[in-house]
């Protein structure tokens, strides 16, 4: 099964603990291989990509842009990052010299495209536009895709 994330990158350390602990949950209810689908960005992006290696699942990352690394990976999240990256069984790039809500857009259509479901760490609040938690869960749901969404009990951004 082919499961593409989308959530909230400025969860608390706290909230990152809960939701590991909530994908993981759902992922040993699926009781069947997984590959999971992320961009890798910080917070639930990563989380998500983390729990399903943790789970004995592959991970196939999507970059929106030829530049995102060097561009929008913080220092803070950067080894994070690196080390997910690295264990990624495919890496796909979108066309795009440089990140931005184009290029985010199309990764998460790209990754909607390559999905079976989608699991999304989102307190349910809007997007400011389609490249966002709520409006990939939007085009989820116009595909007829199968959506988990992810919140628990004491989550919070920062």
């Amino acid at each position: 099964m082919r499961i593409a994330v989308t959530g909230h990158m400025n969860i608390t350390e706290a909230t990152a603990e809960l939701v590991a602990d909530a994908i993981r949950e759902h992922l040993e209810t699926l009781d069947t291989q997984v590959t999971g689908i992320s961009c890798i960005a910080r917070g639930a992006d990563s989380v998500f990509a983390q729990t399903v290696l943790d789970t004995g699942g592959t991970l196939e990352v999507i970059l929106p842009s030829a530049n995102y690394r060097q561009t929008k990976v913080k220092p803070d999240h950067a080894p994070t990052f690196d080390a997910l990256l690295a264990k990624a069984a495919v890496i796909h790039t979108m066309p795009f010299p440089t990140a931005n809500r184009e290029a985010y857009e199309a990764a998460n259509s790209t990754m909607l495209d390559n999905a079976d479901a989608l699991v999304a760490v989102w307190d349910g609040q809007p997007s400011p536009d389609r490249g966002g938690t709520a409006g990939a869960v939007a085009d989820a749901h116009d595909r007829g895709l199968p959506v988990t969404v992810i919140w628990p009990a004491g989550a919070a951004r920062q």
